[in-house]
């Protein structure tokens, strides 16, 4: 017999299955992808309420899966309990979950909303979609560009007048575009 080293109770395996959409050999994998992150703060062992350590954003955002993702702070902000990029495990875990294929279109949505909502008042209003533009093409529109597209995606998307989308709204757009549902996407 050897000195297997036990990750997770077999209780958290089974609270993690049911609140993710993975198998727990994929619930492991993520565990290892997580640990490799910060080797000297996530321990190999996370039976005993090691599941409050935190990684902090910097680190995540170095995962090949995010470097490029001009989103990946606010990719981090969105999944973490603290507000601030830092996750635990789980909040890892939920954030590969929700990225996966198995991860149904409503909830795919939602995280979409929640991570262009930049200001996080429960719309997406003109600065969100400002900020968007800003975030995906840096210096290579003008301001006066970043205004066009917003005041058209607002014109074109904004059904109740209000002049900032609801999460209803922005579904009604997203499930438009094609693509969405294989780019909204990281394989772990």
């Amino acid at each position: 017999m050897g000195n297997k080293v036990v990750t997770f109770t077999e209780q958290q395996l089974d609270d993690y299955q049911d609140c993710t959409f993975f198998t727990r050999k994929e619930i492991l994998r993520v565990h290892k992808r997580f640990r490799e992150l910060r080797p000297d703060l996530v321990p190999r062992q996370m039976t005993e309420g090691q599941s409050s350590v935190k990684v902090p954003c910097e680190c995540i955002e170095k995962m090949p899966e995010l470097r490029e993702n001009p989103f990946r702070r606010r990719i981090c902000e969105a999944f973490s309990r603290d507000g601030q990029g830092n996750l635990s495990f789980e909040d890892f875990l939920d954030a590969l979950s929700v990225f996966s294929e198995q991860a149904p279109r409503d909830i795919k949505v939602f995280y979409a909303f929640k991570i262009y909502d930049f200001d996080q008042d429960g719309f997406i209003g003109h600065d969100d979609l400002m900020s968007c533009l800003t975030t995906m093409t840096k210096n290579d529109m003008s301001p006066e560009e970043h205004q066009q597209i917003a005041d058209k995606v607002i014109e074109e998307a904004d059904v109740d007048g209000d002049g900032k989308l609801s999460i209803l709204e922005f579904e009604h757009v997203i499930l438009r575009a094609p693509d969405f549902l294989s780019t909204f996407h990281i394989r772990i």
